[in-house]
């Protein structure tokens, strides 16, 4: 796969340093993740944050390794932490490149000796591998790795005060036991030393910008150590949930190579072949995991923080498992959701990763029967189409008849809504930052698009569609008349009704109305489509997607900055959001006639994102953007639909590549 390296002029200083993070998965919701210069800046930031199958949500458990090269009275540390008014150790300073191809690899060059290290997860286990490659010009020198531990949420904040360890020693590492509950191990080829102490007063830059707890202290029960021989030698240590004191080197670098093979096969099989495809491709892995109480597969909504949301699963679907042609992964995708929908309604989402599900959302059944209609595309699997029918009649019923949250059909065939149910669904202080409740444009486009959908995979099992034909028809004949905004030549956001029922129009020039243009069933004119675009074009766009509020509204925010109420009124009220421009581009495309300017434009659009793919999150896309110029990246490192949207467009709407 195409890989991704930085020289000293991405990293010269701590401040440049810590903008730029990496992050790989394990395939069932554990991670890895820090700085390009090993300084952690999050609370999320851990080289083992581990999923274990018996506890709700993710657990930071190997915060960091530091490792120190010493030759007589020449000390050379390699590690980068943030004190309270200082900076260290500076081990950036002999950082010397950061690869990412595809595990993340760093090469420093302190005095006489040259340090290669690589990390990588074991799939489908808690477990972290580090390898080491030393080469040494000068007798006589020593390598120390002193680990630093913790046992807690990857949300929170943790002093010694609040923590405890006991450990099981051996000459190769330990085993250590948490007084809150958990147990891991740490084993290496290199000779352990336990020597437990604390190390106190870790600050997180991010975390402080962002309003949240930013200062913790770590555990370090001992340290690794080995006299370091002329020439080149090679080091391993591991960390994991499972117990792994019989790992050898041969064995991890075993357990490395069937890594990288994996992902290369995964690459293969997308049949894929275009660098840029290729990059965003690599992105695509870490998102797809096993859910932890089914067994099923699903999506992880963004990295670091975020677990499954049926809104983000549905939405990146396409991109993330159609495009790779992960087929079964698709598959139990849609199985693992299908078996939670209650009432009509695909859960919104799992509040700790493997969590009981909530169903405050309006528009996840809606993307649910628009990936099951690209996943039949891809596979003309009619078999598991039949098998999950009954969920599509379950989702138009409940909508038709009404269900939970305020959501149903009003006479007018299209559907209303309670507050805070839309993809805009932020709050602050409990109190919706947009509530958008009522009729939504994009809600009812999505209405539409499944009811035709249904009709169309229901005929093709043989069932009566006819009430669902009725029912289009009816949102055809009422959505113009109710959403056409001819002042601005657009749609209303939202429509709604006052206490009085007097009728309200929503003007506010959104982005949720190009749906209306790029989903497969539409029902405005072309030229109204056109106007549509022409609209989201002008008040919208910026080179990393589209703005969520006209930069005219008196309402936009253009800096997602500071404390959380700061950033979350401004999360739907101008900033940009990349995987708007997936739908973007299909409805560009489509209103410009799939003329050959509108591909090359569309085509340079989504390739702009190259250069973001070597800041923020390295190899992958960040969930927003800041509305004003220079639109800098903000939110998670790695969103599952940005990544999803861009890849999806890049193939299908550019290179041409469709099922």
């Amino acid at each position: 796969m195409s890989g991704i390296r930085l020289g000293r002029d991405s990293f010269h200083t701590y401040e440049e340093g810590i903008k730029r993070e990496w992050i790989i998965g394990n395939g069932i919701g554990g991670y890895a993740s820090s700085t390009v210069i090993g300084a952690g800046a999050r609370t999320y930031h851990g080289l083992l944050v581990a999923a274990p199958p018996d506890s709700p949500g993710r657990v930071l458990l190997l915060s960091s390794l530091d490792e120190e090269i010493s030759l007589n009275e020449d000390i050379y540390p390699l590690a980068t932490h943030k004190y309270p008014g200082t900076v260290y150790p500076e081990g950036f300073t002999y950082l010397t490149k950061f690869i990412l191809a595809p595990a993340p690899l760093w090469v420093y060059q302190p005095g006489d000796f040259t340090v290669k290290k690589k990390i990588f997860m074991v799939h489908n286990s808690n477990t972290t591998c580090i390898l080491y490659e030393v080469r040494c010009r000068r007798e006589g020198a020593l390598l120390r790795i002193s680990p630093l531990v913790n046992a807690r949420s990857f949300h929170g904040t943790t002093r010694s005060g609040d923590l405890s360890f006991s450990q099981k020693a051996e000459t190769d590492g330990t085993k250590l036991e948490s007084s809150n509950g958990f147990t891991f191990w740490l084993s290496s080829n290199l000779q352990y030393h336990a020597d437990p102490k604390w190390y106190y007063n870790f600050e997180y830059d991010i975390e402080k910008d962002r309003g949240l707890a930013f200062r913790e202290d770590h555990f370090n029960p001992g340290y690794f150590e080995s006299r370091l021989k002329m020439g080149t030698s090679y080091f391993f240590i591991a960390a994991s949930t499972e117990n792994i004191s019989s790992l050898t080197l041969e064995k991890a670098e075993e357990l490395y190579t069937r890594e990288v093979y994996r992902q290369n096969l995964f690459a293969f099989n997308s049949r894929l072949t275009e660098p840029f495809a290729l990059k965003l491709l690599r992105a695509t892995d870490p998102f797809i995991v096993k859910h932890p109480l089914t067994g099923e597969k699903t999506i992880i909504a963004g990295y670091p923080w975020f677990s499954d949301w049926g809104r983000d699963v549905m939405i990146s679907f396409p991109g993330l498992v159609l495009i790779p042609r992960r087929f079964e992964d698709a598959k139990s995708i849609l199985k693992n959701f299908s078996s939670n929908c209650r009432r009509g309604l695909i859960p919104n989402n799992f509040p700790a990763f493997g969590g009981e599900p909530v169903y405050n959302t309006v528009d996840a059944s809606l993307w649910f029967i628009h990936s099951l209609s690209r996943y039949f595309a891809y596979t003309e699997d009619l078999l598991f189409l039949s098998d999950i029918w009954g969920t599509v009649e379950d989702i138009i019923d409940n909508y038709s008849k009404g269900t939970d949250f305020g959501i149903g059909m009003d006479s007018d065939y299209l559907i209303r809504q309670g507050p805070q149910l839309t993809w805009m669904d932020a709050k602050v202080n409990d109190i919706p930052v947009t509530p958008r409740a009522g009729k939504a444009c994009e809600i009812n486009a999505l209405w539409y698009n499944t009811l035709r959908t249904a009709c169309r995979l229901g005929d093709l099992l043989g069932r009566d569609t006819s009430s669902y034909e009725t029912l289009a028809a009816g949102v055809a004949s009422n959505f113009e008349r109710v959403f056409w905004n001819p002042e601005n030549n657009c749609l209303y956001d939202i429509v709604s009704e006052d206490k009085a029922g007097n009728q309200i129009k929503d003007s506010s020039i959104r982005p949720n109305q190009i749906f209306a243009v790029s989903l497969p069933y539409t029902m405005l004119s072309p030229e109204k489509e056109k106007a549509i675009v022409d609209r989201v074009e002008k008040d919208l766009l910026t080179p990393f997607g589209l703005r969520t509020l006209s930069l005219d509204d008196p309402s936009y925010i253009g800096l997602y900055r500071g404390g959380s109420e700061s950033r979350d009124s401004a999360y739907h009220n101008g900033t940009v959001w990349p995987w708007l421009l997936g739908p973007y581009v299909k409805a560009y495309r489509k209103v410009h006639n799939y003329s050959k300017k509108s591909l090359e434009d569309m085509r340079a659009l989504l390739q702009g994102f190259d250069s973001h793919l070597e800041t923020a999150g390295i190899g992958t896309i960040s969930e927003v953007f800041d509305g004003d110029f220079p639109h800098s990246p903000g939110g998670c490192i790695a969103q599952a639909w940005s990544v999803a949207e861009i890849l999806r467009a890049y193939v299908e709407d550019v290179l041409g590549i469709k099922p």
